[in-house]
C-alpha cells in the first residue's frame, strides 16, 4: 500500500460518508476499479458511480442501480 493509494482509493480515500434513503453515498473521486472493490466489499449489494464521481452503494434488488447523485 503506497501514500498515493491511500488517498486516491476507496475507501481510505472517501472525504465524507452519508446514508440517503439506505444508499451509502461516499463522496470522492473514484473510478472503475472502486468499484470493483466495493462489489467485493459488499456482496449482494449495487455499487455504482455517479455523477460527482462518488461512490453509490444500493440495496440488494434487480437490474442496475440509478445513481441518487445525477
Amino acid at each position: 500500500m503506497t501514500a498515493e493509494a491511500l488517498l486516491t482509493r476507496w475507501p481510505t480515500a472517501a472525504q465524507k460518508v452519508e446514508l440517503l434513503h439506505g444508499v451509502l453515498v461516499f463522496a470522492g473521486d473514484f473510478d472503475e476499479r472502486d468499484l470493483e472493490t466495493a462489489r467485493r466489499t459488499y456482496p449482494g449489494r449495487r455499487p455504482v458511480l455517479n455523477a460527482d464521481g462518488g461512490l453509490e452503494v444500493h440495496p440488494a434488488g434487480p437490474g442496475a442501480p440509478t445513481p441518487l447523485v445525477s
